[in-house]
This record gives C-alpha cells, structure tokens and sequence, in this order.
C-alpha cells in the first residue's frame, strides 16, 4: 500500500483525513503551534486502516499533520507539560464559524481535545515511512 499524502480543503476532505487518522496514537510532545507560521503540527503513529486484514492485529504508520492559517490553538481536558503524556485521536471536525474561517477541533478519547481557530481550512496529511505491525487493532463499543 502506498503511503498517504493527503489535502484538505473543505469539510468533505477533512471527513477522509480524519478517518485514516482515527485510533492514532500522538504523544503531548509532538504537536505544537507555531503562531508566526501560522501553523499547528502534529507527529502521530496511525493505525493504517486502509491495509486491509494484512495481519489480525494491524499496522502502525509514522505520520505528519499540519494546519496552516491557525490563528489560535487551545487545548482542554490533558496537561500540556505531561510531554510523555499518550493521547488516542478520534476525530477531527470543522466547524465554520464566518466563512471561510472557522474552528477545527481534535478530539482525543478521555474527552482531551484540541481546538484551532483557522482562517481557513488547509490541513495537509502525510506518511513518513514503512509499516509497523500493531500491539492491537483498536475496537470501538456500539451503543
């Protein structure tokens, strides 16, 4: 499978990249806002969805994630200086707010989540290298 390299430009495009990103695994430290760029950041280890049954448990991906046009980056529900702290992404949603700009809002299990105020939508996703098998595959209760 090859690797990911994917855009987001509107809530459409923002629904994939948030699918191929969910059960990622992203540690405090290595995601960051960097107000005079603009930009948010994030390194995470995603569980590759896409490749199918290759093994029972599944495979870890080495990934990258940026948002570009970020005014403002707050976060709720984890401590920040916890840099070795572990945290489990759900989804990404994008709420306009005065269009095009809007709110894009990372929410990890345990209720932490991140919430970008962006002038617009442009998140960039990308792998970073080969494959990995998984501990476990993530499993998710139905209510």
């Amino acid at each position: 499978m090859a690797d990911l390299k994917l855009l987001a430009l509107d809530q459409e495009d923002l629904d994939v990249i948030s699918t191929y990103t969910q059960d990622a695994i992203v540690k405090v430290a290595d995601m960051g806002f960097a107000p005079s760029d603009k930009r948010f950041a994030l390194l995470m280890n995603r569980f590759a969805w896409e490749s199918g049954e290759k093994s029972k448990k599944g495979e870890r991906k080495r990934s990258a994630m940026h948002f570009d046009n970020v005014l403002s980056a707050k976060t709720s529900g984890f401590d920040v200086n916890a840099k070795d702290g572990v945290l489990n992404l759900l989804t990404i949603q994008f709420e306009t707010t005065d269009a095009p700009s809007g709110r894009v809002t990372l929410s990890f299990a345990g209720g932490g989540s991140v919430a970008l105020e962006v002038e617009c939508l442009e998140a960039r996703l990308a792998d970073l290298g080969a494959a990995w098998r998984a501990k476990a595959k993530p499993v998710h209760e139905i209510e």
